[in-house]
């Protein structure tokens, strides 16, 4: 019997080694491991996930070489209203009670590129720069292996929870997934709390992977709203918990506040992927009482979501 989340006033983030549970041997101690970070922390960092150091490091210096470029040849890749393409330094805002400001960041997205019989209007065609074709073709690299590890997560989760090892696998046939990469310019201290590198918030999704440079930044809200540090750690990923995974597991996995700050005096730059489900999946409780939360449709959350976070996707 699985109780409910009881995320703790943590002072570190935990290290999993997922090499058992990618390949399949003596994986229960990661289980266990999985199931009580998911619980307590919301966050983990994974080692031995098996992506190449050398695949980042292309992914980081394409990037690098786009953000260098005039602002009006990246505004020529404006973002789309189905979140794909250029978003400039001061843009996205977050807007609620628990949440609000500019975030100071400027990013690059890009999704699946689908034949258009098979899109959903939350999809469509990536924006890609012409003068830094590397960046095309190191972020589709690095899309595939990262979604391989989010497969492999994705059963981690599911035997976490005590389900079938695919059963949430079921809800990502065609994933709404989001890949980024972010450019953090150094900030001045004090930051104010209304513009830094990323205002408080909470992940949408299901669960994000990401990597982060050697700068850091990133901060965890623990349960007595102290800001832990998740530094970055050579050769993992760190792993959060979304808010629709927390919803599949009835509240038992976290899905934990986070920010950024980066008054470090250099620059930063990290490479998240936003692990979401398909637009047609209806998302309720699979575990405990699942009538505590109202159904309700992906697509249409994620779709209200975006809307209210980037003024310019108007999605109809």
């Amino acid at each position: 019997m699985i109780s409910p989340s009881r995320r703790l006033d943590f002072t570190e983030i935990p290290v999993i080694d997922i090499g058992p549970l990618i390949h399949q041997e003596q994986s229960e101690p990661c289980i266990d491991a999985l199931r009580t970070a998911c619980s307590e922390v919301g966050f983990f960092y994974v080692r031995n996930h098996q992506i190449p150091f050398s695949l980042i490091q292309e992914v980081r210096a394409a990037a690098e070489a786009f953000f260098c470029a005039p602002d009006e040849e990246k505004m020529a890749l404006a973002i789309t209203p189905q979140i794909k393409g250029y978003l400039p330094l001061a843009y996205r805002s977050y807007e609620g009670e628990d949440r609000a400001g500019t975030s100071h960041q400027e990013g690059f997205w890009i999704g699946h590129d689908r034949p258009e019989s098979a899109q959903s209007p939350l999809d469509g065609p990536n924006r890609w720069p012409e003068q830094y074709p590397s960046l095309k073709s190191t972020m589709l690299r690095y899309f595939d292996e990262t979604e391989r590890l989010a497969n492999v997560l994705l059963r981690g989760f599911s035997l976490a929870l005590g389900l079938e090892s695919d059963h949430l696998s079921r809800y990502f046939k065609a994933p709404l997934s989001r890949l980024k990469v972010n450019h953090y310019p150094p900030q001045r201290s004090p930051v104010r709390e209304d513009n830094l590198g990323v205002v408080p918030h909470t992940d949408s999704g299901g669960f994000t992977i990401l990597w982060q440079d050697e700068i850091g930044g990133l901060e965890v809200q623990n349960k007595n709203s102290e800001w832990v540090g998740a530094p970055p750690i050579e050769d993992t990923f760190v792993i959060n918990i979304g808010n629709i995974m927390e919803t599949w597991s009835n509240g038992f996995f976290s899905s934990t506040p986070h920010r950024v700050i980066n008054c470090g005096g250099q620059d930063r730059y990290s490479i998240p992927l936003f692990v979401n489900p398909s637009a047609e999946v209806t998302i309720a409780p699979l575990i405990g009482d699942i009538d505590s939360v109202e159904p309700f449709h992906y697509g249409t959350y994620q779709k209200d979501l975006w809307q209210k976070t980037f003024p310019v996707a108007n999605i109809t």
